[in-house]
């Protein structure tokens, strides 16, 4: 079952935002590179993209599901637009896609034996 398990916020700043989320939530987090850092609960988490190039103009939820090609399939079909296409990245692959309100989310399937999909 498709569910929704992440939300990405474009910042400025991954370190400082790592300390706020840190002390005003007690969140750990995991660095990913010099500009990406997530907390790794396995429940909903928390990705600070802090490359501009990658970022987004605002939140990113992902929905995370078991067959990546089918998901971007359906929504194309549903009348979704894909806006950045299948692209791989530790842990995982995903796509992004707006919604015919012009909403923008992530699609994400985690690498063989990680995530609840797999």
């Amino acid at each position: 079952m498709a569910r929704l398990n992440y939300v990405e916020l474009p910042v400025g700043d991954v370190a400082g935002s790592r300390r706020f989320y840190s002390a005003a939530f007690g969140w750990e987090f995991t660095d990913f590179g010099p500009s990406y850092a997530a907390t790794t609960s396995g429940d909903v988490d928390l990705g600070l993209e802090g490359d501009a190039e990658g970022a987004t103009a605002a939140l990113l939820p992902v929905i995370e599901v078991a067959d990546l090609e089918a998901a971007r399939d359906r929504v194309v079909a549903a009348g979704g637009v894909v806006t950045r296409p299948i692209f791989a990245f530790p842990g995982g692959r995903r796509f992004h896609f707006s919604d015919p309100q012009g909403h923008e989310m992530g699609v994400w399937t985690p690498a063989a034996g990680e995530g609840a999909a797999a």
